[in-house]
């Protein structure tokens, strides 16, 4: 059978994950540090995993409702007005998904059709450029720019505004840069799209993984934003729980209930074990986000002043947990200093370039791994840089 031909464009015309190809590549190598994929190192702390065990005993084996279980939504809804002052209704402004992709997922589905515009600030995570082109609408990127700490600016969105847009995708801690929007940021954007009929879809996964001492602040905490905002996030990075894939969006009314019948007919329910789990983390789990945010933040001091300290340009990222250093000192493009660091010194990165056009002259490096890790990647990256400045110079 001709395969490709059974193939919608589309799907023909997407390319795979730029994280997975080089994370794929170590995979079959031997002695090889990778900082390239954003899990966490911690296991899914004890009670969690007790409380998954004890559901199980008790034989809660079946579907839950459409939403999620009561239990969780009202623990999600206590949470997000204990942590950032929201408030959602656990009866119709949640909805539990299978992790926040699937949610990022509905979201754009649900509002998207073909000749709609979606804003998208890059560098930014993989996935939302091709969902938007699976749901037949148009991305339009806003290039945001190191001098910036690759901030999204109210100037930049404005300026990409057309009568077709739709949708503003807010990725903010971002995933690759680390970069954060403080609440004068979030002000300024909220000013731009007050008057208009834009969505903002809101990726708050590493939320709460913000090192300044202000917190996370949610463009839904900005006056009149609700109303206009779909929130998502999960438990993958807060609680180190990205296997049992769960995630929640939080919105009006209207459009949840459209996402809902998006996820009843594809999804169903999202597992039933990781949502007993999830309600012992939501209401006992505070400690554990702490304990992990800090020893975080330990590791991301250490990985930004070495890399700094070796010529690589970084500046200090506030939330998530990877850095954005440039590699434009080596002489290097993206893709060449990532594969030729794998290939001769066995540590695997992510290329700038993965996330959108405007990352080439950066690498993502990721934090979420062991000190001693991050400090012996730091001393093959130095030989690495010191073998090229010989190699270059005999050239």
């Amino acid at each position: 059978m001709d395969y490709q031909s059974l193939l919608t464009d589309c799907i023909r015309d997407i390319k795979p994950s730029g994280i997975r190809r080089f994370f794929d590549i170590a995979a079959e190598m031997d002695d090889v540090i990778s900082l390239s994929i954003g899990e966490p190192d911690f296991k899914t702390p004890w009670h969690v995993r007790q409380e998954g065990i004890h559901s199980l005993e008790k034989g809660h084996t079946h579907y839950t409702s459409n939403s999620g279980l009561v239990s969780l939504r009202e623990g999600i809804s206590g949470y997000l007005n204990r942590r950032f002052g929201l408030s959602y209704r656990p009866k119709d402004e949640i909805l539990v998904t299978v992790g926040g992709s699937e949610a990022i997922d509905l979201c754009i589905r649900s509002v998207i059709s073909s000749g709609d515009e979606v804003l998208i600030p890059e560098p930014s995570f993989v996935c939302y450029e091709p969902i938007t082109r699976l749901a037949g609408g148009t991305p339009v990127i806003i290039e945001t720019k190191a001098e910036n700490q690759f901030r999204l600016t109210p100037q930049e969105l404005k300026g990409k505004i057309t009568p077709k847009t739709k949708l503003l995708i807010l990725p903010y801690p971002n995933n690759p840069t680390g970069a954060i929007l403080r609440r004068e940021d979030l002000e300024g954007i909220a000013q731009v799209l007050r008057g208009t009929n834009i969505l903002v879809l809101s990726d708050e996964i590493y939320g709460e993984l913000t090192y300044n001492q202000n917190g996370h602040t949610s463009i839904a905490q900005i006056d009149g934003m609700l109303e206009r905002t779909v929130l998502v996030s999960g438990f993958s990075k807060t609680y180190a729980m990205t296997g049992w894939r769960l995630g929640y969006l939080c919105g009006p009314a209207p459009l949840v209930a459209a996402m809902t019948k998006l996820h009843q007919y594809a999804i169903m329910s999202a597992p039933t074990t990781a949502q007993y789990a999830a309600i012992e983390a939501i209401r006992n789990g505070d400690e554990d986000i702490v304990h992990m945010r800090d020893e975080y933040n330990m590791r991301r001091r250490l990985l930004v002043d070495g890399l700094n300290r070796l010529g690589l340009s970084c500046f200090e990222p506030q939330g998530a947990f990877y850095c954005f250093p440039s590699v434009q000192s080596t002489g290097l493009t993206s893709e060449e200093f990532c594969e030729q660091l794998l290939y001769t010194q066995h540590v695997a990165v992510v290329p700038g370039t993965a996330f959108g056009d405007c990352g080439e002259g950066f690498v993502r490096v990721s934090y979420c791994y062991s000190t001693n890790h991050l400090i012996e990647a730091l001393h093959r990256i130095e030989r690495f840089i010191e073998e090229h400045k010989g190699r270059a110079s005999h050239a």
